[in-house]
């Protein structure tokens, strides 16, 4: 740190002259006015009589609810059952209980509008359901003599729950009826056929071919021998058939 450097300012303007003040009487002052005298003021003499009417008038009760008076009429009360709040779904009831855990972010003005769009289809989805179960209700106290039997069906139990022996058994007996499940039969055409067909087919072909070419009636007349052994093999895809 650097320090200051005080310098004398000048004095660039002279002092004022001051002429000493003549003495003599037109220049004596007058002596000042001294302090008034207070006098105590006198109060009105009031009556005896209006103080104790005073008194009786702003005398406190005895008890701490001696002028209290409570009817039985004011001692009944009803209370106010509060609606639930619409379902949320579960995804949007993850949402909001991770929203209450963390701290509150700075939303931005597009994430204010979503959520407020999804409170309103919220209350508009809430509003039909109520509107739908009314017009049900209705409906089914509008049926004659049977009348509305929804409240003893949502109250029953249901038959799998108390027969589950039963269902077990249908389920068996289903299974014979359907009987032994059949494979699906294989694509004839070569395009259609899978790597490990391809292969198989290509094996069969070869050894086919090999007991055709050992046959010794191929020497001689290979067109003869040729047809016999087609004809053998149409004989066994028949019978596999």
């Amino acid at each position: 740190m650097v320090g200051k450097i005080k310098r004398v300012r000048q004095k660039l303007h002279h002092g004022a002259v001051r002429v000493q003040a003549e003495t003599g009487p037109g220049n004596r002052l007058e002596k000042a006015p001294g302090p008034a005298e207070i006098k105590p003021l006198i109060k009105p003499q009031t009556q005896p009589q209006t103080q104790v009417q005073d008194l009786k008038a702003f005398s406190f009760p005895k008890g701490i609810f001696a002028g209290t008076k409570i009817t039985p009429e004011a001692l009944v009360q009803t209370l106010k059952v509060e609606e639930p709040s619409p379902v949320l779904p579960t995804k949007q009831a993850g949402e909001v209980q991770k929203a209450g855990k963390e701290e509150k972010k700075q939303q931005s003005k597009k994430e204010k509008i979503k959520e407020r769009r999804q409170r309103w289809l919220n209350k508009i989805s809430s509003i039909k359901v109520a509107r739908e179960e009314q017009v049900a209700l209705e409906r089914r106290k509008a049926t004659p003599v049977v009348g509305d039997m929804r409240v003893l069906a949502d109250a029953l139990p249901e038959l799998t729950q108390l027969l589950p022996t039963i269902r077990s058994a249908s389920n068996t007996s289903a299974r014979r009826q359907k009987g032994p499940v059949r494979k699906k039969s294989e694509p004839t055409d070569y395009s259609q056929m899978k790597p490990a067909q391809k292969r198989k087919l290509l094996e069969t072909e070869a050894s086919r071919f090999s007991e055709a070419m050992k046959d010794p009636t191929f020497k001689s007349n290979p067109l003869s021998a040729i047809g016999e052994h087609l004809r053998k093999r149409l004989r066994q895809e028949d019978e596999q058939s």
